[in-house]
């Protein structure tokens, strides 16, 4: 969901996997920066690249709240906090937020709220659910945060709670959830109704061999600095 590789380092990296000739690919290398630094350290203003990612704390939020989409929850839509907001008519956000935060994922903490979308999914009808506030945006995970959000509101109410099942992003032989997260994983264990920190763990769980990726790409000398 987030590989953390600049679009230089996707193109050496792959260039290494594909034993392309080392003349074929060059990739510059960027003076000054930092992997450690968010956006919001680089004195550069945040740029909408959508109308539904206006802040820079959507953009925090985003791996994790885009799964919404694929469920017949509101993922904010038609609001002014979209992916930050997630709720349903029929859900109890008090409840929702507590559980939530029951979970001990680090970085956040869940709001209850309750919000009227002005289109899209549940528009013109009042939703309660939970507003994800980061706190923490180097320990905050939000994919995994995400997933036990969904658990817990497919707990709630497993009837009402439907994973969509049209067209999604061109696509209408794949569940939208499945596309999302690549695979049936996270949609079967909450359609199970197993327990939502362990969907959460399971389907989010970071592999120390993606973690290495950024670093064996440079190491190996295949981002080449020029």
């Amino acid at each position: 969901m987030r590989h953390s590789l600049t679009l230089g380092e996707i193109v050496a990296w792959r260039a290494e996997i594909e034993k392309l000739p080392a003349e074929a690919v060059r990739v510059l290398g960027i003076a000054g920066l930092e992997r450690n630094e968010h956006a919001t350290g680089w004195d550069r203003p945040f740029v909408m690249p959508s109308p539904n990612m206006p802040a820079y704390e959507t953009a925090l939020v985003y791996p994790g709240g885009c799964l919404v989409e694929g469920t017949n929850l509101s993922e904010g839509r038609g609001t002014t906090r979209p992916f930050e907001l997630v709720g349903a008519p029929w859900l109890d956000g008090v409840r929702l937020a507590h559980e939530l935060q029951a979970l001990s994922f680090p970085g956040f903490r869940a709001r209850p709220v309750t919000f009227l979308p002005t289109f899209q999914k549940h528009a013109g009808r009042l939703c309660g659910g939970v507003q994800i506030h980061v706190t923490d945006a180097r320990t905050f995970r939000p994919m995994a945060t995400y997933l036990g959000l969904l658990a817990l509101a497919h707990a709630q109410d497993p009837v009402r709670f439907v994973f969509r099942t049209e067209k999604y992003e061109f696509r209408d032989d794949v569940p939208a959830f499945d596309l999302l997260t690549g695979d049936a994983e996270a949609r079967e264990r909450i359609a199970r109704g197993e327990r939502a920190d362990d969907v959460a763990e399971a389907a989010a769980a970071v592999d120390d061999a993606d973690r290495s990726i950024v670093a064996e790409a440079v190491e190996a000398g295949s981002v080449r600095r020029v």
